[in-house]
């Protein structure tokens, strides 16, 4: 119990922190408003940090000495190229990224190894988030924690989920593209390793987990990996093949989603995973379709095919793939989302301006569930023909 409590330590965090060139910009001040004159760093101030308010309030003592500071504190930078490192090793794990980048797999390489990765993905995140909100352990403190992002603070920590992401991503594709493509595992071996310590580490950065949230993260999705391999084989098969598989692929996240763990206050989680079951659920049934009408858009030649040539037109073409995905992926959210919305407003009897009844089961649930269900949807179906019709397949 005692490593356990070390390991989820808020102080640990903040070490790891200035260790890295973040400090905390704390004003101090005696009881009279004289300041205190203190020769540690500044932002690195040592003694015990009570929790007052986890959502606002804190206050530090330290012989005789009052500091009072709030969840979001100043802070300073020493060390820039640290800072940006794992603020965009952070980013890898932000809805953007999901939206965008995941489906560059399906559209650049491979859609077999972008339906592995997106099964495994809406599997762990799943476990993740449900996880955080039974067990209900805070993320660290702040002070004495400097805390770089402010939207999940409300989340509780354990597990952390961007950790479970980097984890599995890394290592499906990696355990995956042998079969699909020749590359040298050596080498995918340590981009894996690499991308995935450096989102983990980014937690503890940027203050939004501690140390035991990490290790628990990477453990259990090592442990679900494990557990499934054996049988990714067989889950492909009925994906594909199985006339009851669009019915399961989308009733079964759909329940998941309602039946969600119940908290006493608002929290981003529900609403996040029901994102994630929503785009795995779309993704499936469309690539149940596409088996149907038996075009795929398999790399063409003998399986495992060679790394496409990295030339000026292989690019130029991969950018625009880019670029025309991600934009009728972010159009169907922004249309599907707004119509929806609309439709739960109108049977709900809401008003329209009534932006806070968007947290309400109700509604929330639905339709970010239909929303990304169609963001799925469009990625598997239509981008691919899309390209077709473009010529940039």
């Amino acid at each position: 119990m005692e490593l356990l409590a070390y390991l989820h330590d808020s102080e640990l965090v903040a070490r790891f922190q200035r260790r890295c060139g973040l400090f905390l910009v704390v004003q101090t001040e005696h009881h009279d408003g004289s300041p205190v004159h203190n020769d540690e760093p500044r932002g690195h101030v040592k003694g015990r940090w009570d929790h007052q308010d986890k959502n606002s309030n804190y206050k530090y003592k330290k012989n005789g000495c009052a500091i009072s500071g709030c969840s979001r504190p100043k802070y300073e930078v020493r060390n820039w190229l640290l800072h940006f490192l794992f603020l965009l090793s952070a980013g890898l794990g932000h809805e953007v990224f999901y939206i965008t980048c995941l489906p560059c797999i399906h559209w650049n390489l491979d859609p077999f190894l972008c339906r592995r990765l997106v099964n495994m993905w809406t599997l762990v995140m799943y476990v993740g988030q449900a996880m955080k909100d039974v067990l209900k352990l805070p993320r660290p403190f702040s002070p004495p924690v400097v805390k770089l992002e402010t939207r999940v603070d409300a989340e509780y920590g354990l597990p952390s989920t961007h950790a479970m992401a980097a984890i599995t991503i890394s290592f499906t594709v990696l355990l995956s593209a042998p079969s699909r493509i020749q590359f040298q595992f050596e080498v995918g071996l340590l981009i894996a390793l690499t991308l995935s310590s450096l989102v983990c580490l980014s937690r503890l950065y940027t203050g939004m987990h501690s140390v035991l949230d990490v290790i628990c993260g990477a453990l259990i999705s090592a442990v679900i990996m494990f557990v499934t391999y054996p049988f990714w084989e067989t889950f492909d098969q009925f994906q594909l093949t199985s006339y009851i598989s669009p019915v399961v692929a989308l009733s079964l996240p759909l329940f998941l989603s309602y039946t969600y763990p119940d908290l006493d206050h608002y929290s981003t989680t529900r609403g996040d995973t029901t994102t994630i079951l929503g785009a795995g659920a779309g993704s499936s049934v469309g690539y149940w379709v596409n088996q149907q009408l038996g075009q795929t858009f398999d790399p063409p030649g003998m399986l495992p095919v060679p790394l496409p040539t990295l030339t000026a037109t292989a690019l130029s073409r991969g950018a625009a793939r880019l670029l025309v995905g991600a934009v009728a992926l972010l159009a169907t959210r922004l249309v599907v989302k707004t119509l929806s919305l609309q439709v739960l407003y109108w049977w709900h009897r809401v008003p329209k301006q009534d932006d806070s009844a968007r947290r309400r089961r109700e509604i929330e649930v639905p339709y970010k569930f239909v929303t990304y269900t169609a963001v799925g949807l469009v990625n598997s179906i239509l981008v691919n023909r899309v390209f077709i019709l473009l010529g940039l397949l």
